[in-house]
């Protein structure tokens, strides 16, 4: 090979490595940017994740608030069927039962106190007895009647019961 021939071969060899190494720069760079991209993709897909589930969080809150509201709103239709049906249980039974029953559905439950020890977070006393002699002075207070029931919704008190107590 002349001189002038390994001159050209080594001017192309030097332009080949020269474009190689830009080549590998223009590479390195792209990576950089499909790797912040990348991230960013991540990062909105798990915003995104997360604002649907609050999302969902919020609505299933609002749609139990509500069944309560509405819950509590017919309170006083139970209390009226409740009250029908002291005076003719044959014929308000069917339709108490059945409202009882869509109401329990919702999550309303009645509070069963008679002749349990008396909570004031469930009840409110509005008559007191004595206690008898046996049970001493230091016995807890027992509910004898129900007054008005007292009901939860999904487990917590939705309304007081009102009570008489002994003791």
């Amino acid at each position: 090979m002349t001189d002038e021939a390994e001159e050209i071969a080594v001017e192309d060899a030097a332009a080949v490595e020269a474009a190689v190494l830009e080549v590998e720069s223009d590479l390195e760079a792209l990576m950089a940017e499909r790797d912040s991209y990348k991230d960013i993709a991540q990062r909105l897909q798990a915003d995104f994740d997360n604002y649907r589930k609050r999302v969902a969080t919020q609505l299933t809150d609002e749609v139990q608030r509500a069944t309560g509201r509405v819950a509590e709103a017919l309170l006083p239709v139970l209390d009226a069927c409740e009250a029908a049906f002291v005076q003719h249980p044959a014929e308000v039974e069917p339709i108490f039962n059945s409202l009882l029953g869509e109401l329990r559905k919702l999550g309303l439950e009645a509070m069963n106190l008679h002749e349990k020890p008396f909570d004031p977070a469930l009840a409110e006393a509005v008559v007191h007895e004595a206690a008898d002699d046996e049970s001493g002075d230091g016995a807890e207070p027992i509910v004898t009647e129900v007054l008005r029931s007292g009901y939860t919704w999904n487990g917590r008190v939705l309304r007081a019961a009102v009570v008489k107590v002994k003791g």
